[in-house]
């Protein structure tokens, strides 16, 4: 039966079941008749109610599968773990504010702007390389064996693989996450690797320069080295066990830290941190906000790592705890070591510690105990103490620590799980070499740091060079940097009513 035969609005409802999501909007515009009443504005409010729920009905079309063909069981554990993952994605999105606030706490007030401007914009550019080709390097289809992944420009947003899995349709390890939520949850990943970069050359790099490398970092670098542990790559056919980096200390984190330790090299030490070969200490402007910025991306965390679980089920609370208290030990670590060797507890120890302890856990969140997970944290914070001195004795300057955290942490949070973790979401059985599981584990562990620090420090060399010979160094002007970065790369002040009264 042809529709002409219904009537007209029976006709309505055919044309906006067959329509796609570019046509849909229209024909509804087109149908409703009170936009052409003086009940017009009343009818526009209604309408990204109506949207949504047309593009609801146009996914599940498009799937095969529907919301209304699962049972009660499926749809409600469809909805809970792709809303647990919406949720995750926005709290690892909001990391930004935190990477920004303490970047800027710890940076001088003259470059404030600029570092703002860097962790906005650079998240941006991330989001969109992730979406043209970095996703499907690092989530395709193998190219190269285990070390190269690839499947075309642009994600495939189709939600029929999900909705067949809910349904008890799809293969025996299918998941059930719609691939728009897990784009946003990897894109915000990507991000975060970009904006670790940011602290490294802080107070110093071009803007664009920066970006240029950051482009070049989200599209290629890290989804490349992200494939080879996440999309089943080389790192899990090694030996007879797999690499284990549940939320990315190493991929994320230590990939981010080595790109940005290599422009921080070639960049070279701020002017006045090193005078007559003596270090100088340059702090920052506000405190208060760097301590925020720690508050946020503790809370932050909860989607970075529960997040990582891909679902909501018993083990997200348990990860939870795991992280929080790896953060507790990595605060009261860095804080009883600076203490020692300063005479007074450091509030620039504190934060790094509590970061040092969430980056010792993002790894291994999954299969350390609790205490184990607290130890993990507390030894992240002593560690990341003894970093920041030993960077500075050796030359390099790391304006807000940040190869510390994310790369000496990242590495001892990976490591960490071949010496006392077990496979706590399996049957339980020890993989560290302290708690009986031997040193295959560990061997494996080191081998994947030792990967993605050859890897990282070796593409970001070439991408930070090549970068610097096409615009004429990566560095800004000896006048720009003594002026600020905000004047010199912007024509702005952060606190322009506090600067002109001489503050």
């Amino acid at each position: 039966m042809t529709t002409a035969l219904h009537p007209p609005s029976r006709r309505r409802k055919a044309r906006l079941q067959e329509a796609s999501l570019l046509e849909g909007p229209m024909l509804l515009l087109q149908s409703i008749r009170g936009l052409r009443s003086q009940r017009a504005l009343l009818w526009l409010a209604c309408a990204p109610i109506a949207l949504l729920g047309l593009g609801v009905f146009n996914l599940s079309a498009r799937a095969g599968v529907g919301l209304t063909d699962l049972d009660g069981i499926q749809a409600a554990k469809f909805l809970a773990d792709n809303l647990w993952l919406l949720v995750a994605a926005a709290l690892v999105i909001f990391m930004n504010a935190g990477f920004a606030m303490v970047e800027a706490g710890m940076c001088r007030q003259k470059n404030a702007v600029n570092i703002l401007a860097k962790n906005l914009f650079v998240f941006a550019l991330a989001v969109t390389a992730y979406w043209v080709v970095g996703y499907s390097l690092m989530y395709g289809n193998s190219v190269i064996d285990g070390w190269l992944s690839f499947k075309g420009f642009f994600f495939d947003w189709s939600a029929a693989d999900a909705l067949a899995c809910a349904a008890g349709q799809g293969p025996k390890d299918c998941v059930q996450l719609v691939p728009s939520v897990d784009f946003l949850f990897q894109a915000a990943f990507a991000g975060t690797a970009a904006t670790i970069v940011s602290g490294l050359v802080a107070e110093r790099v071009k803007f664009g320069e920066f970006v240029l490398f950051s482009l070049v970092l989200t599209a290629f670098i890290y989804p490349i080295s992200g494939s080879w542990e996440w999309n089943g790559g080389w790192l899990n056919s090694v030996g007879n066990k797999e690499f284990i980096d549940f939320a990315g200390s190493s991929i994320v984190h230590s990939v981010g830290a080595w790109a940005g330790l290599v422009g921080a090299m070639l960049l070279g030490p701020r002017i006045g941190k090193y005078v007559n070969g003596r270090t100088q200490a340059i702090p920052g402007h506000n405190m208060a906000i760097a301590t925020l910025g720690a508050l946020i991306l503790w809370i932050g965390w909860y989607g970075f790592n529960p997040g990582s679980q891909l679902g909501m089920d018993e083990w997200v609370p348990y990860i939870a705890v795991t992280t929080t208290l790896a953060a507790a030990g990595g605060a009261i670590g860095a804080t009883i070591v600076s203490t020692l060797t300063s005479g007074k507890p450091d509030l620039t120890m504190i934060i790094n510690g509590i970061l040092a302890g969430l980056v010792s856990i993002t790894a291994g969140c999954a299969n350390l105990t609790w205490v184990g997970s607290w130890l993990a944290g507390l030894v992240g914070g002593v560690i990341v103490v003894f970093a920041v001195a030993a960077l500075d004795s050796a030359g390099i300057d790391d304006p807000v620590g940040a190869f510390s955290v994310h790369g000496v942490c990242g590495i001892w949070g990976t490591v960490v799980i071949g010496l006392w973790g077990f496979d706590i979401q399996g049957d339980g059985s020890p993989l560290g070499l302290f708690v009986g599981g031997g040193v295959e584990q560990l061997g494996i562990q080191a081998l994947g740091t030792a990967a993605f620090a050859i890897w990282t420090v070796v593409t970001c060399w070439i991408a930070w060079s090549v970068i610097g010979a096409l615009f004429g160094g990566i560095r800004v002007t000896e006048e720009e940097e003594i002026n600020g970065l905000d004047i010199g790369e912007h024509g702005m002040e952060a606190y322009p009513d506090f600067a002109s009264a001489g503050n």
